[in-house]
């Protein structure tokens, strides 16, 4: 944080300066773990909910079979929520939470804003319970082990880099784009090439965007929230632990779909 002492000028010389410095540097840091922990309450929210969902939604017991899939017994909630028409309200409901969130963050309380992101994880949680249907659970395990640590490393380096990363924010949303475009492209075309294509692509756009997004929120307390403060700095902390929460879910299913053994 060297650079902080350059950008704060004090009327009292260069021992206020580097007051300034360390105390914006010891709020970055209570900032940023705030975020973290922010994300994985949210992750643990989401793991809890897609596992308690898909055990309800499975059963070993003929009599409360509605459904086969594969060599799965599904319950009458399994299949309402996998194969019935009201899975699309499960699979739509996080997208419409994420945008009425980060639409109106700056209106809502802070105490509102975090029971929001935890209703959205929980959403997310049911949408994500079909992997457990389609991926044997230990490779579920290890993906996620395997996210976690490219996520830690990614958003290391993206906090203590020097290197300023503000030019790829443009260049990673249009691979977003084109990621989302081809995706819907091929819920027609059902094309396997193209789905290892957008998932080996997506993989490097969401690992550019941990580390892009990482050093924004950094950045962004530096030179904005560290004199704001109360409920300001607080949505900002939910947004950016959904935004970091939103990448890491994204790389995680990108790499299940390469590196998950299906069952």
């Amino acid at each position: 944080m060297s650079d902080l002492n350059r950008n704060y000028a004090s009327p009292f010389g260069r021992a206020a300066g580097r007051t300034d410095a360390a105390a914006v540097d010891a709020g970055l840091r209570a900032y940023m773990l705030r975020i973290y922990n922010y994300m994985s309450v949210g992750l643990a929210i989401t793991g809890l909910a897609a596992l308690g969902v898909y055990m309800a939604a499975v059963t070993s017991d003929p009599s409360q079979v509605a459904y086969h899939f594969r060599d799965i017994g599904l319950t009458s909630f399994g299949y309402a929520i996998y194969f019935s028409p009201l899975k699309w309200l499960f699979m739509l409901a996080p997208l419409i939470m994420v945008f009425a969130l980060s639409a109106g963050i700056n209106r809502l309380a802070p105490s509102t804003a975090q029971m929001m992101f935890w209703v959205f994880s929980a959403l997310m949680g049911v949408s994500l319970s079909s992997i457990f249907l389609i991926y044997t659970h230990t490779s579920i395990v290890r993906v996620f082990f395997i996210t976690a640590a490219t996520f830690g490393a990614l958003s290391l380096y993206g906090y203590t880099t020097k290197r300023d990363m503000t030019g790829f924010g443009s260049f990673l949303f249009m691979g977003l784009v084109g990621i989302v475009i081809a995706s819907l492209v091929n819920l027609f075309l059902a094309s396997s090439a193209l789905q290892f294509a957008v998932s080996v692509i997506g993989v490097f756009v969401f690992a550019g965007l941990t580390a892009w997004d990482t050093q924004r929120l950094k950045n962004e307390y530096i030179y904005g929230y560290a004199s704001a403060g109360g409920d300001i700095a607080e949505r900002a902390a939910i947004t950016g632990a959904l935004s970091l929460y939103l990448n890491f879910i994204n790389l995680f299913t990108l790499l299940l779909q390469l590196l998950g053994q299906r069952d």
